[in-house]
């Protein structure tokens, strides 16, 4: 076996969340040899300060500007520089690592990882609502530059495994599962009382709060389906999900001869981001192990989309096209913060989005290849997006 053509310079965006501690760990335990180039977090100065000590990177950044002062005494005498603000982690995102881990939540991950495909990186792409904002324009940045967009999340990693480029034409269908989150056997009576503390009680992954809200709510694999359509060119009734509870399969990639490939492994985050980092290579790590036999059963359902409507939004969301996936994405952030602010219950979190989706289409504004393709008419659409939805929850928590 020949040695590995691994990246040297790395760096990680939002580093302090449970994607990037993941990154960090896993090169640490498979003993790659790398200089980390920059870590930046939104506001968690305490641990990206211990990050910062341990790899050493030429850049730290802190979003929040009012967090400033502590990292830059924290890091005093360490040779590290401190920065704050959106403008630096855009800058730390574009420097000069060969390997970018993107994996900031949410639509504030979107210009710095446009900015890391401008600089020509190949990009580990964890921040799916890069993607469903703004994906066309991000993936042409990419090739243009001469980097390259690789997925992070466990689903479209496993579709990037087991896709043949050679055979892309012949794919009928691409299949994300789903656990079903910590509600799958809620009835919706039980589901309108929901608490945020028991929606974030993920039964399979260990996430962030925003990601398992999400998850609760199926609005993540909704995100997913449109991240899938623009990562492989696969139209919107190309693309389906299938509740798999136990995670162990990812997603399924369906060809036209009748074959169906799956991709398999235990529900570890490390793995999706191992097969980015050293695409087209492999990296050995102490990788967590399948034992079917132990295992024993892999079940399947379809998702029930009277419970979670969610998929039903994203799927005509996806349909539609133009600023509507960068509308659902905005609303969608704003219903979660609601929630978790308990101003709005669960259920209403999917009925802000679409009504958010409704209201803005009636203004003329969501269908069109005008608008949500470019970063500035990525930021425009949210931003409206985000009145609108603001105005929804207003009404709803009356």
């Amino acid at each position: 076996m020949g040695a590995l053509t691994l990246p040297r310079r790395v760096s990680v965006l939002g580093s302090t969340g449970s994607v990037g501690v993941s990154t960090l760990d896993l090169l640490d335990k498979a003993g790659a040899e790398v200089e980390v180039t920059a870590l930046t977090a939104g506001k968690n100065v305490e641990r990206l300060a211990e990050q910062a000590l341990r790899w050493r990177p030429k850049l730290a950044v802190v979003e929040d500007e009012a967090r400033y002062g502590e990292l830059r005494e924290r890091l005093k005498g360490s040779g590290v520089e401190a920065a704050a603000g959106a403008g630096a982690v855009a800058d730390a995102a574009a420097a000069e690592a060969q390997w970018v881990m993107s994996a900031i939540v949410g639509f504030a991950g979107l210009a710095p990882t446009m900015a890391a495909a401008r600089a020509g990186a190949v990009i580990g792409l964890a921040n799916k609502e890069s993607l469903v904002c703004a994906g066309p324009s991000l993936l042409r940045t990419a090739k243009f530059a001469g980097g390259a967009v690789i997925p992070v999340d466990s689903e479209h990693s496993a579709i990037f495994q087991v896709l043949d480029p050679m055979n892309a034409q012949h794919v009928s269908r691409l299949i994300l599962t789903a656990s079903g989150g910590p509600f799958r056997g809620w009835t919706l009576e039980q589901m309108a009382h929901a608490t945020p503390e028991q929606a974030v009680a993920h039964p399979k992954w260990d996430m962030g709060v925003k990601i398992s809200i999400d998850s609760a709510t199926m609005m993540n694999k909704g995100l997913e389906m449109i991240e899938a359509a623009y990562l492989f060119s696969m139209p919107s009734e190309r693309v389906d999900v299938l509740v798999h509870p136990q995670s162990i399969i990812h997603s399924l990639v369906e060809y036209a001869d009748g074959s169906t490939l799956a991709q398999l492994g235990a529900p570890d985050m490390r793995t999706p981001i191992a097969c980015a980092f050293a695409w087209p290579d492999r990296l050995p790590w102490p990788a967590p192990k399948l034992d079917l036999a132990a295992i024993g059963q892999l079940t399947f359902e379809e998702p029930d989309l009277r419970r979670f409507p969610a998929l039903k939004i994203a799927k005509e969301a996806l349909a539609a096209g133009g600023a509507a996936p960068a509308v659902m994405n905005a609303a969608n952030e704003v219903a979660v913060a609601a929630f978790l602010d308990r101003k709005i219950g669960f259920l209403d979190i999917a009925a802000t989005v679409a009504e958010t989706l409704e209201r803005v289409e009636t203004q003329g504004l969501v269908a069109g290849a005008a608008h949500g393709d470019t970063l500035e008419n990525a930021r425009h659409t949210d931003t409206l997006a985000r009145r609108v939805a603001g105005e929804v929850v207003a009404g709803l928590g009356r």
